[in-house]
């Protein structure tokens, strides 16, 4: 099964969206499974893993109706806030949908990142690993050292860093990055999305191998075991199309990988990282 396990959609007569303006008119439109599904098609993919992208439990109700009405989305990440103290209700909520598969935390979104590391955060964090429950994890660059420390406190986080961690790859900066994934790769349980990279470089004179170095780092950190595909679809138009994008993670692939290797890249690690049935 080839699954893009990180994409999302919405609606703009909604107003979860104030990042999304007519600044951005590429963005400024509604997105829906329908818009999706002749790239999915022509990429052979069987499906999709739908992220939030707006911090509002609204929006996640609104993902989950999606995903009744949409035999694609196998899966939906919706948003949690933990430093609310009626984040377990609203997750039991969410969880008597048979497509919710997790969270996400919004790392990027905070003015201040060290507010992971208070108490009441860790030990919400922590009931959630004693459940297994996927965690996505969105972070910029200069945030890893505040992950890394939020996972030396919560070793156990099913969790998966969103689009390799976000590295300036526009300024094709390579450390601290580098030694910060290193270093996360070492929870056994932690995985990484090669996604969103597109928007990370320039977004009108981006090339291909400006985005190899970073790949293969994180492949060689995480392993074939602990790495997926996804695109960030339609953020991902800021900067290259859909098949663009799939264009330069095929393009970057290690040739000594094998079809097994692939198999699990492109949405066996997926399948079981969500617990997909």
């Amino acid at each position: 099964m080839r699954i893009d396990a990180h994409q999302h959609y919405w609606s703009m007569a909604r107003t979860d969206y104030g990042w999304i303006t007519d600044a951005m008119p590429v963005l400024y439109r509604d997105y829906g499974p329908e818009d999706l599904a002749i790239h999915l098609k022509r990429h052979n993919i069987d499906g999709t893993i739908v992220v939030q992208a707006a911090p509002t439990i609204e929006e996640t109700m609104y993902l989950l109706s999606l995903a009744d009405r949409s035999d694609s989305i196998l899966g939906v990440v919706g948003w949690l806030d933990l430093f609310d103290p009626r984040h377990r209700a609203h997750f039991e909520r969410f969880n008597e949908h048979p497509k919710f598969v997790g969270f996400r935390i919004m790392i990027q979104e905070m003015a201040d990142a060290g507010r992971v590391l208070e108490p009441a955060f860790v030990e919400a964090l922590q009931s959630y690993a004693k459940m297994d429950v996927p965690v996505d994890l969105l972070v910029t660059a200069d945030q890893l050292d505040v992950l890394n420390e939020l996972l030396d406190a919560v070793p156990d986080v099913r969790g998966v860093i969103d689009h390799i961690g976000k590295p300036r790859i526009a300024e094709q900066v390579f450390e601290p990055w580098a030694s910060q994934i290193e270093r996360a790769s070492k929870h056994p349980k932690l995985h990484c999305k090669i996604s969103g990279m597109v928007t990370e470089a320039d977004h009108q004179a981006w090339e291909r191998g400006q985005f190899t170095p970073y790949i293969e780092h994180a492949l060689r950190a995480f392993g074939p075991e602990r790495v997926m595909f996804g695109t960030d679809w339609p953020v991902s138009l800021l900067a290259a199309s859909y098949d663009e994008v799939v264009g330069v993670l095929d393009g970057a692939m290690p040739a000594t990988w094998s079809d097994q290797e692939l198999a699990k890249l492109y949405g066996g690690n997926a399948r079981r990282f969500y617990k997909l049935s």
